[in-house]
């Protein structure tokens, strides 16, 4: 009688070396000097500043560490349908730094945790290949990982995500909101598209509704639907890291909000004192075209969609208007519209759209 293997449970150890070798040099090339060696160890190494660089030592006086973690959502789904997967790999890098810098943290190193049905080398190295490529937009280490090979957890094809980012930052220079006064802009930094919120209702409008294929091309988008559903969500970290830098003793940005799940609306009130109110005017952006596209598809009514998608606001700064035009050119160098979008005013803590 022929031996149980741990194959014959659906985990191939031979194939999951292969797919382990194919991705130390997607670590190794969002590396900085702060990685310290670890081959073959258990756990990721990494000091807090360039000890052995005084050029460009940090010189922290009371650093705070930083986290947060997050997944894809069921924009996964697209990417398992199209056969596309490095792409989201990028957003789950997106979706973990894009939340850290809001307290003007600098990312230092991110955490990837990738769940399969089955050992697939060639599938894994392109979704690493897409965090490998979000952590060098970011400007962080790829540090390490988990893949678990799950055959009766997953079916066949799927797969999951979630990642953890580590972020560093003066505890004088933490962005959290308390100096926003009535007066300051709100600046608008344009997102590239739906980014990774919103994919449940995207999915019920576009496959269940109308049953369309993604390989169809809307007039309204002028692309197919599948690059216009897995564009990666834009990673917001240099462009921000260089406006902090440049105002090193003014306080001049008062608070960031990453706008994902709840809209504008949710995500800036997160971050307003109780004694002011954000007024966004609606029409002071461009909405990228999938937005309007998507609410005639499934007759989405306008509160609907500003509480469930980004609207074509990725990220938002609320700023002293002395320095609004200032900031925004920050972006604009780094290829990324911006408009203002809004201002404080007394008032309850909240956002009107208006």
């Amino acid at each position: 009688m022929a031996k149980t293997t741990y194959k014959d449970a659906g985990v191939d150890l031979e194939r999951y070396e292969e797919a382990m070798r194919r991705l130390p040099r997607w670590m190794r090339r969002t590396y900085s000097a702060r990685v310290l060696p670890a081959e073959g160890g258990f756990a990721g190494l990494f000091q807090l500043d360039f000890y052995d660089n005084p050029l460009f030592a940090r010189r922290y006086r009371h650093p705070v560490l930083v986290s947060g973690t997050d997944g894809v959502g069921t924009k996964l789904k697209v990417a398992q349908t199209a056969g596309v997967h490095h792409t989201v790999g990028i957003d789950l890098v997106a979706m973990c730094v894009n939340d850290i810098i809001c307290t003007g943290a600098e990312p230092l190193f991110f955490l990837d945790y990738v769940a399969m049905d089955a050992d697939d080398p060639v599938r894994l190295e392109r979704i690493v290949q897409g965090i490998s490529d979000g952590c060098v937009q970011g400007d962080c280490a790829l540090l390490g990982g988990e893949t678990a090979i799950m055959p009766d957890l997953y079916a066949p094809g799927e797969y999951d995500l979630a990642g953890f980012a580590v972020g560093v930052v003066e505890r004088s220079d933490i962005i959290d909101g308390r100096l926003v006064v009535p007066g300051d802009v709100v600046i608008g930094v344009a997102s590239s598209g739906l980014h990774s919120n919103g994919f449940s209702l995207v999915r019920n409008i576009v496959f269940h509704q109308h049953g369309l294929s993604l390989e169809e091309t809307p007039d309204e988008l002028g692309r197919p639907i599948g690059d216009v559903l897995l564009e990666p969500t834009r990673i917001y970290a240099k462009p921000l890291r260089a406006v902090l830098a440049n105002y090193k003793v003014k306080r001049v940005v008062h608070a960031i909000a990453h706008i994902t799940g709840g809209g504008l609306a949710e995500n800036i009130t997160r971050v307003l004192p109780h004694h002011c109110c954000v007024r966004i005017k609606k029409g002071s952006w461009e909405i990228p075209p999938v937005f309007p596209w998507l609410q005639r598809l499934g007759e989405v009514e306008d509160a609907e969609m500003y509480r469930v998608f980004n609207m074509g606001i990725g990220l938002v700064l609320v700023v002293s208007p002395f320095f609004a035009e200032s900031v925004r050119r920050k972006f604009h160098r780094a290829s990324m519209p911006t408009a203002i979008i809004g201002e404080v005013v007394e008032g309850q803590r909240g956002v009107e759209l208006v």
